[in-house]
């Protein structure tokens, strides 16, 4: 049986770790994934988790920001000292508050929005960890704040953390301390010790043997970095009730509907997408304690929603199993694919995150276009009020109303599973 990836580079951590002059904080496999991207290819830009608010213009003060960042990152291990890499290994080094904010400056025939695009495009490849930018119109009336860490520091459930954290440090606006606490690093280690532990042992022949037979016919139309991208959005009712359970099977469902008819393919594509949470027992550190799950495609909506909620749910059962592992299970079992990721897709709760309030004003959350995609189509729902729809796609790979015909038919798709036949999540 070979040795989990997992378990290597835990023997490699260990070697590097007593000979360093400072403490290292071992990673988990989602922060190594994305660590290890960047050194490979250094012209490739650091993964970043965005949110844009807006605020009338003159509310936000940035020294008083910049001591909130500070504050709110002198708390969390992930957003101190940097991430490096020590003899070939992956590490967190610890050390003070990795945070900055910073007034981005706008031209005066341009927009606050194409500055931020551009500053979060320049991310330092070494941190810091977490950026506050601000930029606003030369005649607006409002000023845009970008709220962007690092991914490999932040996962979705560290956004609502993030965000009530920083509106009170900003409301208090006291002096941040130089790092964490003790308890604070010797939580994240076990936290990250946890996480390491349920990925080494997610990686036995069971799990290869449930990916090998879910992904062995995978071929993968290719993917790769897309910089020329366009945006599509709509607003669906929010889903009730038992439908509710159902919308993430239908979100695959429609996903990989409109996947293929923009690739013209009926051969199963990859759609990614992350799924996480802290292991049991583990303590709430902030992190990035995700992975990223395949999802096998198929042409054409499915006949029966409950047959994919079902092997969805199988998925799951094995969700703790690393990428790195998955893609080497699909191609033992015969799959002629890369591990690139022809779509990615993303579900947020937004109850799950509170506003961002800000010297007593809540920010108006809103999106940016135009951003890079880590795969040429990228899907993002947001379910709050409503369950806010956004298709992502590379231009320089689909023509807009190709775009534009897939996201009537993911739309399509969503309305008729959430709306016509809602159908409830397994064991309700």
């Amino acid at each position: 049986m070979h040795a989990s990836i997992t378990a290597a580079y835990l023997a490699r951590y260990r070697t590097a770790a007593a000979e360093s002059p400072v403490e290292l904080l071992p990673l988990t496999g989602a922060q190594r994934r994305f660590l290890i991207t960047r050194r490979l290819a250094p012209q490739s830009r650091t993964d970043v988790v965005p949110l844009f608010f807006a605020y009338p213009r003159g509310t936000l003060d940035l020294d008083r920001l910049a001591r909130a960042a500070a504050a709110v990152a002198a708390h969390h291990p992930a957003l101190c000292g940097g991430f490096a890499t020590v003899r070939g290994t992956p590490v967190l080094r610890t050390g003070g508050p990795s945070a900055e904010a910073a007034r981005i400056a706008v031209a005066p025939c341009g927009t606050a929005r194409a500055a931020l695009r551009a500053a979060l495009l320049d991310w330092p490849a070494d941190g810091p960890a977490l950026r506050l930018l601000v930029a606003a119109d030369p005649d607006g009336d409002e000023e845009l704040l970008a709220l962007a860490l690092d991914h490999a520091a932040c996962d979705e459930q560290s956004l609502g953390v993030i965000a009530a954290e920083l509106g009170a440090a900003y409301e208090q606006d006291e002096p941040p301390a130089d790092g964490p606490p003790p308890q604070a690093l010797a939580d994240y280690r076990q936290a990250v010790d946890l996480q390491l532990a349920a990925e080494d042992a997610a990686g036995g022949p069971a799990a290869q043997a449930h990916w090998g037979r879910r992904l062995g016919a995978l071929t993968g139309a290719g993917g790769g970095t897309a910089t020329s991208t366009g945006m599509l959005s709509e607003r669906l009712p929010a889903a009730e009730g038992a439908a509710r359970g159902a919308v993430f099977p239908a979100l695959l469902d429609a996903v990989g509907s409109a996947l293929h008819r923009l690739h013209r393919t009926d051969d199963p594509l990859a759609l990614g997408y992350p799924w996480g949470g802290r292991p049991a027992g583990a303590p709430a550190a902030l992190g990035c304690f995700l992975n990223t799950l395949v999802h096998p495609t198929t042409s054409g909506p499915a006949t029966d929603l409950d047959a994919l909620a079902d092997a969805w749910w199988d998925d799951l059962d094995q969700a703790g199993t690393p990428f790195d592992e998955v893609v080497r299970a699909a191609r033992t079992a015969g799959a002629p694919w890369s591990g690139a990721l022809d779509a990615l897709l993303t579900l947020e709760d937004l109850h799950r995150r509170p506003p961002l309030v800000l010297g007593g004003t809540p920010g108006r959350e809103t999106h940016l276009e135009g951003r890079p995609l880590a795969a040429p189509l990228a899907v993002s729902a947001s379910h709050g009020d409503d369950l806010l729809i956004r298709l992502a796609w590379d231009r320089d790979r689909f023509a807009e109303a190709d775009a534009h015909a897939a996201f009537e038919e993911l739309l399509a798709g969503l309305r008729h599973h959430l709306h016509t036949r809602p159908v409830p999540a397994p064991g309700a």
